[in-house]
């Protein structure tokens, strides 16, 4: 006959062992739940972007912000505007663009540089020929209208401006303010610069000249257009 004790140990024994077998099959139906968790959430991780893709996103944003900058201006113009119109997911966007701004600024940069492209080709038709001031006068004073003509330059004003210069990195506003300095070397070695001149300090002149074109209003529509081609002329006339 079996002693007690031995019983009780015989008990023990069966307790531990039916209670290590559930735990185990406890423990294998939470992994197995758990990896096809697992699984489940890889399939609806985003996949990476093809090239094709990523030149179509940027495109689509670039056209959406210009249009709400052409509607309705810089401030108020927002990230989740953007999307929705472009029918890109939020998270998509800051993998592209750190900011609104950054993707505002690089869309005025682009109207920036068609104004540039247009102005080169201009000139190019001058180049060899005896070019006076008043004839580069005419010419800068038409791309500088041709510039405020374009629905996303149109609506901007000095305080937005200067908003979107405050909120962009140090480093991106020099880098632009330096390209403007090489195209005003481009541009003025079309023609026949007859004087040495610092392309710094024309460019620097210029960029008055366009933040002088956002106080229309403030200076008087009806003698505006004199008003920038003597603005223009004074400076053109100092390197022809």
């Amino acid at each position: 006959m079996m002693k007690k004790s031995n019983f009780k140990n015989l008990l023990a024994f069966f307790y531990f062992y039916l209670h290590a077998e559930l735990t185990k099959r406890d423990l294998n139906v939470i992994l197995t739940k758990n990896t096809n968790l697992v699984k489940k959430s890889v399939k609806k991780m985003p996949k990476y972007y093809s090239e094709k893709e990523k030149e179509y996103i940027k495109k689509r944003l670039k056209e959406e912000a210009a249009a709400l900058i052409g509607q309705y201006g810089i401030r108020h113009t927002t990230v989740d505007e953007i999307v929705r119109r472009a029918c890109v997911p939020k998270g998509t966007f800051y993998l592209f663009y750190e900011s609104k701004e950054l993707l505002i600024f690089e869309v005025l940069l682009e109207q920036h540089d068609f104004v540039d492209s247009q102005i080169i080709e201009s000139l190019a038709k001058l180049k060899g020929k005896k070019v006076t001031a008043t004839e580069l006068t005419k010419t800068i004073f038409d791309f500088f209208k041709l510039a405020f003509e374009i629905p996303v330059l149109k609506l901007i004003n000095t305080e937005e401006v200067e908003l979107l210069m405050r909120k962009l990195p140090e480093k991106v506003v020099a880098e632009h303010f330096g390209n403007d300095t090489d195209m005003v070397e481009k541009i003025f070695s079309i023609i026949s610069a007859k004087k040495s001149f610092n392309p710094k300090v024309i460019s620097a002149s210029f960029h008055a000249i366009y933040f002088a074109c956002l106080h229309k209003k403030e200076i008087g529509e009806e003698n505006f257009d004199e008003a920038l081609k003597t603005l223009i002329y004074g400076v053109v006339s100092q390197i022809v």
